[in-house]
């Protein structure tokens, strides 16, 4: 009974974190729109750049900082509604709908509840409380907390009632139609204990907050190494989101408004036009921490173990390798990198998450303070340069430099002593010469079909899904899992995570693959 347990549980928080990924892409892009166009209309660079101070490119600037604070600004209801979509198996729509409906019955209940406490009208108790305008509705600010709450809830109801039979008189309300139904009376019952317990959730944040905050410098050191280290467990997500969108990542006033996260302060910083510069003790939770080991570290290793392989082996492994750069110092996407060390070396891995730490650590003390969410070069850019020296962006290329170094000798000291299996450092046998690897025809790049054999046939696999980098799937046998196969055919590591779910790292194509798979699936079962 325990193991069904567990394997529940670690498969809940799995596909929780990957519904995450929604919400935090369009944030990650609207982060873009807002640095870009808030920092080209601000006075000083109109001043140093006075072709800029035109009336239609004046307009377009404004328009961005506008259309960026999309995201910002409705975070927690993006939350509510992609958490049900990323977990519903069937009816995915209903499902994202019943979210929208869940946040809203939950935000008028409270609202009810403060009404009939007398707490609206009396500005001390709406101080006490935490009252906020939420998609119009005075309420109790819950920021990403309450939204994962209610996009946890209406998943569980979607999963129960959306094949609900009523009687016959009522069937119109029946199946699907039920869950939107279900969900407001279910968050509306929630919205009057919100209040309740509500300063009991906030105070154990706060508490997660101070406790960050009393760590001093080690307080981003811990989260930078914590992330990594949760990383191959997929479970890296929640640590973040609670970091950079509760109390947890600090609370601070920008603008006259209390705004918590660290993301969060950022955003505020950035689209406030009285404010000037932004706080580090913000921004240390943020890409500049990325960025010694995203911009120098890893692309170190990458040449420590491009120079590490075997003679004619450099020429297979070098494409492998600059595509994992590429995506690193780019697209912020590690895992490419990450996974073809992970395996064969965890002791380096173990390394390299300590030094992404360290990597926070340093930029807080230097006081850099470059925000967003991917520590790429386009953070750099916008995030960086275009905001002006007082982000001290010339300290990144510096620090980056001396990550890079650190990353290069110790990964060659390590593979060459220790003879790590890195890749290009096999040696290839007849019967691996014998089994070459056809060349993929498809849209991916990638052998899907072989793949899919690979995983043990359609009739395997139970559930499939994928994040930004892994297909995330739950298997009937995890025995016939052929992980050589996988390898050979692309992938990047093969996380067995317990006897029925696993995850297989390909990279940025992955849902491409996981596309294709699903069409063959039908036609293979």
């Amino acid at each position: 009974m325990s193991t069904t347990k567990k394997t529940t549980l670690w498969e809940f928080f799995q596909s929780l974190g990957k519904t995450f990924m929604l919400p935090v892409a369009l944030l990650a892009f609207s982060g873009i729109l807002l640095g870009v166009g808030s920092s080209l209309s601000s006075g000083a660079v109109k001043e140093s750049l006075p072709f800029l101070d035109l009336l239609p490119l004046q307009l377009l600037f404004q328009w961005m900082t506008k259309i960026g604070l999309v995201a910002f600004i409705y975070l927690p209801v993006m939350f509510a509604i992609a958490i049900p979509l990323g977990l519903a198996r069937e009816e995915k729509g209903v499902a994202a709908f019943a979210g929208f409906v869940g946040y809203a019955a939950l935000n008028l209940s409270i609202n009810f509840y403060l009404s009939v406490a007398g707490v609206l009208g009396n500005a001390d108790l709406e101080q006490a409380y935490g009252v906020k305008s939420i998609i119009g509705i005075d309420s109790i600010d819950t920021g990403i907390l309450g939204a994962v709450i209610v996009g946890i809830i209406v998943a569980k109801l979607h999963a129960k009632y959306y094949t609900f039979k009523m009687p016959d008189a009522l069937a119109f309300f029946g199946g699907a139609r039920f869950v939107p139904i279900i969900t407001a009376a279910a968050l509306g019952v929630v919205g009057l204990v919100v209040p309740l317990v509500w300063p009991y959730f906030a105070a154990g944040i706060n508490g997660i907050g101070y406790a960050i905050s009393e760590a001093g410098p080690f307080g981003p050191f811990l989260f930078g190494a914590g992330e990594r280290f949760l990383l191959p467990f997929g479970l890296h997500h929640i640590l973040v989101a609670l970091i950079r969108f509760t109390e947890a990542g600090g609370t601070l006033e920008v603008c006259g408004e209390v705004t918590s996260g660290a993301l969060n302060i950022f955003y505020a910083e950035l689209a406030c036009t009285t404010d000037t510069g932004f706080s580090s003790s913000a921004t240390s939770f943020l890409s500049q921490g990325k960025m010694p080991a995203f911009l120098g570290g890893l692309p170190g290793a990458a040449l420590a173990m491009y120079h590490c392989a075997r003679p004619e082996n450099r020429g297979k492994v070098k494409a492998l390798l600059l595509s994992g750069v590429v995506a690193c110092m780019v697209g912020g996407i590690t895992e490419p990198l990450e996974f073809l060390f992970l395996f064969v070396a965890p002791a380096l891995y173990f390394v390299h998450a300590i030094l992404t730490g360290l990597g926070f650590m340093v930029m807080g003390l230097l006081d850099v303070t470059i925000g967003n969410t991917d520590g790429n070069v386009i953070d750099f850019l916008i995030f960086g340069i275009l905001q002006g020296t007082a982000t001290k962006w010339y300290l990144v290329p510096v620090v980056a430099g001396i990550w890079f170094a650190m990353y290069y000798f110790i990964f060659r000291f390590a593979i060459i002593r220790f003879n790590l299996k890195t890749p290009g450092r096999e040696v290839e046998t007849a019967e691996d010469a014998g089994e070459a690897v056809k060349a993929a025809t498809t849209a991916s790049g990638y052998n899907s079909d072989v793949i899919l054999v690979a995983l043990g046939g359609a009739a395997n696999i139970v559930a499939l899904d994928n994040c930004i980098t892994r297909l995330r799937m739950s298997v009937e046998d995890m025995s016939k899992v052929d992980d050589a196969k996988l390898k050979a055919n692309g992938a990047l590591g093969v996380v067995k995570l317990d006897e029925h779910n696993l995850q297989v790292v390909i990279g940025p194509q992955v849902h491409l693959v996981k596309n294709e798979i699903q069409n063959l699936m039908p036609a293979t079962a």
